[in-house]
């Protein structure tokens, strides 16, 4: 465990926190933002500080999408959700590299054998690397086609016995309809697991969210690209929205 004695202490003492690919692609619809990625640098390593273990997922989107590779070229949708995989392994070695560079202590844990690059994912290795304060990157998924790194990133906080799921997106947490297409979308503070599914609010897929609920792990939806917010949510401000039971 880090033991920063100067930084303020977390109110969570374990998170997993979930950035998708479109994030670290910043403004982009593809590839990588130097910007976005020092600016996540920042923010995680101010969670670091606060004495606070961090496990991460991250998606792959702005490298390849599966679902696209199977409507535009005819890829086999099994073949497709592997090769996204792969793109989520890209993304978590750059991520682990970036890290590394400020010295912060990361492991990268892949659920499918990639051993010249990454650890296999093993539950009990994982929460070691944890608890020798160690960041730990989960990549490719749950390392199973039809599921979302959204499922993976639910299933490994249960896993690493994760008090929370925060997951770091481009808006300010829950609306009821896509802000970014819709200026009259309502924002949504807090909302129960149930009402997400009934409304079918695109936050993560039903899969997750339904994990989340049967293991009663909250689920912290907020801006990441705006300077301090996973910060102050690790203080326990009032930030973005959350879905609980």
């Amino acid at each position: 465990m880090n033991n920063n004695n100067n930084a303020s202490t977390s109110k969570f003492k374990r998170i997993l926190l979930k950035l998708s690919g479109e994030i670290i692609a910043g403004d982009k619809a593809v590839g990588f933002s130097k910007s976005s990625l020092y600016h996540l640098r920042d923010e995680i390593n101010d969670a670091y500080r606060m004495n606070c273990e961090i496990g991460i997922v991250i998606g792959g989107g702005n490298i390849f999408r599966g679902k696209e590779a199977v409507s535009d070229f005819g890829v086999d949708r099994v073949n497709a959700d592997y090769m996204g995989m792969l793109a989520t392994l890209i993304n978590a070695l750059l991520l682990q590299n970036i890290l590394e560079s400020i010295s912060l202590p990361t492991r990268v844990m892949s659920a499918i054998n990639v051993s010249e690059l990454a650890e296999p994912f093993i539950k009990r290795r994982a929460l070691r690397h944890i608890e020798k304060g160690r960041i730990v990157i989960f990549a490719c998924g749950t390392g199973n086609p039809f599921f979302t790194t959204d499922t993976a990133a639910v299933l490994r906080a249960i896993e690493i016995e994760s008090e929370a799921i925060f997951k770091g997106t481009k808006v300010d947490g829950i609306y009821d309809r896509d802000p970014q297409k819709y200026p009259d979308a309502r924002f949504i503070k807090k909302i129960s697991y149930d009402q997400v599914l009934e409304q079918k609010i695109e936050v993560m897929d039903a899969t997750a969210f339904s994990l989340a609920m049967e293991n009663n792990i909250p689920i912290y939806v907020f801006n990441i690209l705006k300077k301090g917010n996973l910060r102050k949510i690790l203080h326990g401000e009032s930030v973005g929205s959350v879905v609980t039971i």
